[in-house]
């Protein structure tokens, strides 16, 4: 199980959730007190050993929280051109991985036995899953190896999305709504 490597994105500006930048959402605490993404990343680190967390070159104290909950983070300078670039940086830190479970920073409600499904599905052979709850996709995504050299060609935006529309994708099915479910705009906050 150890030869994946997770990977949180944590570099995003959050623009809808604050268009003039004083509140970064992943900093928000969530009932409880503990922040967005330190909930998001300890999820991902109870099913993974290694996970490499990139953030903004300006990330308000993000990357502190994620190194001392034991990530290994990485600051992705091209940031603000998209998700593509911050996964790219990523995957240039564990090339040698023989998988890879890409989480985002924003996504706190993912439970950990999704987590795990999507990383034995690779293990066992997938080269790429995901989670699906009431037939509908959702995040994290897992990439076995074979999938490398297309995910280093990524850039802006898109993401991985452009792979999971040309390659052959393993769909678990998850009793799960935490897949679909991101923090987006203060409202998407729990009271």
């Amino acid at each position: 199980m150890a030869a994946l490597t997770g990977i949180l994105l944590a570099a995003g500006r959050g623009r809808r959730f604050d268009p003039a930048g004083a509140r970064n959402k992943l900093l928000q605490t969530l009932p409880g007190g503990e922040p967005v993404v330190a909930a998001s990343a300890r999820t991902l680190l109870s099913c993974l050993p290694r996970v490499i967390a990139v953030v903004a070159p300006c990330d308000g104290g993000v990357g502190d929280i994620l190194r001392e909950l034991g990530c290994e983070v990485t600051v992705c300078p091209d940031a603000d051109t998209g998700m593509g670039a911050s996964l790219v940086h990523a995957l240039r830190h564990a090339p040698a991985a023989e998988g890879w479970l890409v989480a985002l920073g924003d996504m706190p409600f993912v439970a950990d036995a999704t987590l795990a499904a999507l990383r034995d599905a690779v293990v066992n052979g997938a080269g790429i899953a995901v989670p699906v709850y009431e037939g509908q996709r959702g995040n994290p995504v897992a990439f076995g190896a074979c999938h490398r050299e297309a995910l280093l060609g990524l850039g802006g935006d898109q993401g991985a999305r452009r792979l999971l529309q040309a390659h052959p994708v393993t769909e678990i099915a998850v009793p799960d709504p935490g897949i679909l479910r991101d923090i987006d705009t203060p409202s998407d906050l729990p009271a």
